[in-house]
């Protein structure tokens, strides 16, 4: 769970630039060692158009029960009806399936393609 994201490179700037990706910064702690806070990750708001999320993405997503707020969580398991449960790599630190259940996966605003380093 803690591998790290690739960095992020010339076809992903690009993308960012043609308005394909979206950029975040980190702000918790939830997903430590993986992201830390301030750390910047590039979004892919169209990876699942053609497919299926998977176990094991690291996502983002808007947080269930506070609209204002956006998150980033990775995938445990998905179930048959494609909805997904989301969990935090530090579970001590992070609000996550445990507490708010499943999600629909249309829920999703994209999968996180790469890091800043």
């Amino acid at each position: 769970m803690t591998e790290n994201l690739p960095r992020v490179n010339f076809r992903e700037l690009l993308l960012l630039f043609l308005r394909r990706r979206k950029r975040l910064k980190v702000v918790g702690e939830s997903m430590l060692p993986l992201l830390k806070p301030g750390d910047e990750i590039i979004v892919n708001p169209y990876a699942y158009a053609k497919s299926s999320p998977q176990i094991d993405d690291v996502v983002v997503l808007v947080h269930p029960l506070q609209k204002s707020l956006v998150i980033v969580k990775r995938i445990a398991a998905l179930d048959a009806q494609n909805r997904c449960f989301l969990l935090g790599d530090n579970s001590q630190q992070s609000t996550d399936s445990r507490h708010w259940g499943t999600i629909k996966s249309a829920n999703i605003i994209g999968k996180v393609s790469s890091q800043f380093y």
